[in-house]
């Protein structure tokens, strides 16, 4: 193999995989994770920037 067919094939896959991730689910801006939740699906809170003085 070559790397001009290498290199095609990558690209090919990696269109694949994004065509197949935007038509699984199309992007919605207004729903969107946590920033620093790590996939647990809850709301970060609770870090030094975010503690409310009392």
């Amino acid at each position: 193999m070559t790397r001009l067919t290498t290199a095609g094939i990558a690209m090919a896959m990696l269109v694949i995989l994004v065509s197949a991730d935007l038509l699984s689910a199309p992007p919605n801006p207004y729903q969107q994770p946590a920033i620093v939740a790590l996939g647990s699906g809850t709301a970060s809170a609770g870090g030094f920037c975010g503690a409310l003085p009392e």
